[in-house]
């Protein structure tokens, strides 16, 4: 039963000192602090239950986002939340289309950013309020009603909601089915052993650990230098073995061109893909290294940095990637994601999803296993990423056994950190940041 008016809103901004370690760096970032504009829902109902939503970044840059969350704040505050998801396709346009914030989106950049942390919040809100993980709220949830909470706008060329009802329709065969496959996981690749700026020696060894651990799929950073790529993916290779899956991810490092050549040179060690070759507003760019890479049969995955669903619908118009990866905090929060799930579908292209960050294992998995359920029907070529970082700060972290996502079973979004560590991290102010800032001053 939805209920409460959102009473209070409030929005921190929680930066892990990752750089320190190394972990999460590539070609084009290379001292990222995994960070997270993190927002908190309160209402009035007698539950007392909250709503959290986060929004991924990587440190300096996350007090923008939080002041974009600040200045959408009144389109959520003293707003029914039953109001709120019976109309939730005008409450999303009304977010996204902000007669004076729209103008430094739109649906994209940091006002987006900020618009995924709210609803994230109010999602796992709804979902708190029904009992159910949100996975399984969408899943329960009839077909017309999960319809309700899309913008189709400016999609309607590629898929309209009838033929979304049509997907949905069709995805209810053997719906049972499949959910009770997935009490043994949702398959899994890991990004965690092979990040640009780890040594020879931590490679090895966490290479080592993960096939110790089940995994069979891995990803390397590359795109830095062609030689030490080289060299690298010979060494990851030479440790997992000719039959076990590798992909390769460039983080936007190339141009066109460059992207083919530096490919051709890689294709020696069989990777399944290469993620984010070039720009990624570059839609035709993409199509062009699609198609180049197809002799080499190297696919092209891309979309951790896809504005909005509009970016998406060209990118499967132009044939210009044969994975896709959505991201729970880059898009408009879950509403818009439905739509570029039920996109990949009609165009039969894989989602894949990006993970590598804070919270966003957490979050992503919820989508991935209602996508499984409920649209694709298939587990052929799609796996979810997988990076072992900052699970220990969330109330409700993800579960992995046998290198695959098992189901959450705690109701809401997965988004709901301990207070504790964000007393701890919150910047400038938090007993972590206080010491590293002292330090460098010294």
């Amino acid at each position: 039963m939805v209920r409460g008016r959102i009473c209070r809103l409030l929005v921190r901004d929680v930066r892990f000192p990752t750089s320190l370690g190394g972990h999460g760096s590539d070609a084009m970032h290379t001292d990222p602090d995994y960070s997270a504009a993190y927002v908190v829902l309160e209402t009035d109902a007698e539950d007392g239950l909250k709503g959290y939503g986060l929004t991924f970044t990587l440190g300096k840059g996350t007090e923008v986002v939080v002041c974009a969350v600040n200045a959408l704040a009144h389109h959520v505050l003293n707003k029914d939340l039953r109001d709120i998801v019976g109309d939730f396709r005008g409450f999303y346009r009304q977010l996204t289309s902000d007669g004076q914030l729209r103008w430094i989106g739109p649906e994209k950049g940091v006002v987006h950013l900020a618009t995924a942390a709210l609803l994230n919040a109010v999602w796992d809100l709804w979902a708190k309020q029904e009992g159910k993980p949100l996975w399984k709220l969408l899943v329960d949830m009839d077909p017309r009603t999960l319809l309700s909470c899309i913008d189709f706008r400016y999609i309607t060329d590629v898929l309209t909601e009838e033929e979304a009802y049509e997907i949905l329709q069709k995805g209810q065969v053997g719906k049972k089915e499949r959910g009770q496959m997935l009490m043994h996981g949702y398959p899994a690749y890991t990004t965690s052993c092979a990040w640009l700026g780890y040594s020879d020696d931590t490679l090895k060894q966490l290479c080592t650990e993960a096939l110790k651990d089940g995994w069979t799929r891995f990803k390397v950073k590359v795109g830095a230098d062609l030689q030490d790529d080289i060299r690298r993916c010979r060494l990851i290779r030479n440790m997992i073995g000719p039959e076990k899956t590798l992909m390769m991810d460039a983080n936007q490092r190339w141009d066109v061109p460059e992207a083919v050549e530096w490919m051709s040179k890689l294709a020696e060690f069989k990777p399944l893909w290469i993620e984010e070759p070039t720009s990624p507003d570059d839609i035709l760019g993409h199509a062009a290294i699609s198609e180049a890479l197809v002799p080499l049969g190297i696919g092209v995955a891309t979309g951790e940095q896809c504005h909005n669903r509009v970016i998406f619908k060209q990118l499967l118009q132009a044939k210009a990637l044969q994975f896709l990866q959505i991201d729970s905090c880059r898009l408009g929060s879950v509403n818009e994601n439905l739509s570029v799930l039920l996109m990949a579908k009609k165009f039969e292209i894989p989602v894949c999803p990006h993970a590598g960050g804070v919270g966003l294992c957490e979050l992503v998995q919820h989508l991935i296993i209602f996508d499984f359920i409920s649209i694709s029907a298939s587990l052929k070529n799609r796996m979810c990423e997988y990076v072992n970082h900052l699970h220990e700060h969330f109330r409700y972290p993800v579960v992995i056994k046998k290198a695959s996502y098992m189901p959450p079973k705690d109701a809401g979004y997965s988004t709901e950190m301990k207070e504790e560590s964000v007393k701890k991290h919150q910047y400038p102010h938090g007993e972590v940041w206080k010491k590293l800032l002292a330090a460098q001053e010294n």
